[in-house]
């Protein structure tokens, strides 16, 4: 007993029919009816079936059901089992994956295309929800026949096994573009976070640069009508050496600095100079020691002009070099990403140094780092061979291999990056001190989809990647894992090697 069109697929989107039900229910829709011709015409003009032969087609249509689904019906949910092959005689299909937290459209299927299961196929479970965006016929054949369909429809199975090879290659080049795009937007977060330093340093060196200089202008029309002899201009120009020099630890904590700043303030109360100067003055390299010297050199008037030049000169050099310094840093992480992205890479294999490779990877990574107060060491041999392959990709091995040993360390962790010339080729080893990998899940960590982050963090697929990155550059991987120590070990063939794919 058939129930009326519009209720029945709001309220079951999948389900089988007569033909003049769907015919029916294509008006609803405002699609064209269905023709009156057999199912096999319209399987013998279909874009991929069409080929096969009639005998092939009407053996389907004896196994297969006819199916109308609404705008918004799920013909396949995410981890649930694929039990059907889907044949879309019309409408429109699309699989959404959840990567990060966020609902990614993979593919798109329309009337002519082939989805679902198919036979030799090893998906087992759908990797994201397939549902349809309008009105669809699709005709549906149990993979309970496939041994039979092998058996008996030699045409069709040809046709299906080249779809699932398709298939496998689209879904791969999405996987590896999405992850690509995640690791693009980690990259960029960190670096964004990274770039925040050296930025405010420059820009609040410039606003004091500004108030230095007219003093250092003012300070010096002072000291030049103060008629300094040759021995006063001697002191002057050994304290100016002072300020400007180095020293073995130019890096002090908050607390030492400021009770640097309270020495010298002593020092110029002590001898009746301006104590403004005390914070420029603190700034610089001077010593006590120097001051005491120019203080023994030159007379009390023109000390304190003496003083106020040199802490404003020093000070607008010191301004000065932490803006260099500073922009160093940038170009430095700038060109760190540059060889981390590989914006000029070669689209064939080439010999890759693996110290520079790795260093501007794990420069990347020093933010993230930081903020677990974490450890990075690398360790590479400079006489270590060069390896082949595609230094793009064997960046994004290197990064999500550290990022995974970030993600598992605790706070005040630590991660080590080696590499060693091997049997084989070169092996490169990450090393973690994180709680290690239980043994329940450690066979299933190169499966895609499958991660242990939490929700919206992790997208199940980086290992995934890798492996599958590692195979098109002839290298292979292998891990260990108790708690407490992680290593994955990589193992890349020798520049001098041949056999890396193009």
């Amino acid at each position: 007993m058939c129930i009326p069109p519009s209720s029945r697929v709001r309220r079951d989107p999948s389900y089988a029919c007569c033909r003049a039900e769907v015919a029916s229910e294509l008006r609803f829709y405002g699609v064209p009816a269905l023709a009156d011709s057999d199912l096999v015409d319209r399987l013998a003009g279909h874009r991929t079936l069409g080929s096969a032969p009639r005998h092939e087609l009407e053996w389907l249509v004896a196994r297969g059901t006819l199916r109308l689904y609404g705008p918004g019906a799920l013909l396949a949910e995410a981890g649930r089992p694929v039990t059907e092959l889907y044949v879309l005689l019309s409408g429109h299909l699309a699989i959404y994956v959840e990567r990060g937290g966020a609902r990614n459209k993979v593919m798109d299927w329309r009337g002519g295309d082939i989805t679902g299961a198919l036979p030799y196929s090893r998906m087992g479970a759908a990797p994201g929800n397939s549902m349809t965006q309008e009105p669809t016929e699709v005709f549906a054949v149990s993979r309970d026949h496939f041994p039979d369909l092998i058996r008996e429809c030699h045409e069709v199975t040809s046709i299906l096994v080249h779809l699932m090879v398709d298939r496998a290659r689209v879904f791969n080049a999405a996987d590896l573009q999405m992850e690509k795009m995640a690791s693009l937007g980690r990259m960029s977060a960190r670096l964004a976070h990274e770039l925040n330093n050296p930025v405010s340093a420059i820009e609040r060196n410039a606003a004091l640069l500004d108030e230095r200089l007219n003093e250092a202008e003012r300070s010096a029309r002072a000291l030049g009508a103060a008629g300094l002899d040759e021995t006063q201009d001697a002191a002057v120009e050994a304290l100016r050496q002072c300020c400007l020099g180095t020293v073995a630890n130019s890096v002090l904590s908050p607390l030492e600095q400021a009770q640097r700043e309270d020495r010298i303030l002593d020092w110029l109360t002590d001898h009746g100079v301006d104590d403004a100067v005390a914070v420029p003055l603190a700034e610089t390299h001077v010593t006590i020691d120097a001051l005491d010297r120019l203080a023994a050199s030159v007379d009390d008037g023109s000390l304190d002009v003496i003083v106020r030049w040199a802490a404003a000169g020093c000070s607008v050099h010191t301004l000065a070099s932490d803006i260099r310094h500073a922009a160093m840093r940038i170009s430095g992480l700038v060109s760190a990403v540059k060889g981390f992205t590989h914006m000029d890479q070669a689209m064939v294999a080439e010999p890759v140094d693996l110290r520079s490779s790795i260093g501007n990877t794990v420069t990347v990574f020093t933010a993230k780092a930081r903020e677990k107060s974490a450890a990075i060491s690398v360790t590479i041999p400079a006489d270590l061979p060069k390896v082949r392959g595609f230094v793009g990709e064997l960046n994004q091995i290197w990064s999500n291999l550290i990022d995974n040993a970030l993600d598992a360390i605790p706070e005040s962790g630590r991660v080590e990056v080696k590499a060693v010339r091997g049997a084989r080729g070169v092996v490169v080893s990450v090393v973690d001190n994180g709680s290690g990998i239980p043994p329940e899940i450690r066979q299933r960590l190169f499966e895609p989809f499958f991660t242990t982050k939490p929700v919206g963090k992790g997208t199940g697929i980086g290992l995934d990647i890798v492996s599958r990155l590692l195979t098109h550059n002839d290298a292979d991987i292998e891990f260990d894992s108790v708690p407490g120590h992680t290593e994955f070990r990589v193992t890349l063939p020798l520049a001098d090697q041949p056999g890396v794919a193009s």
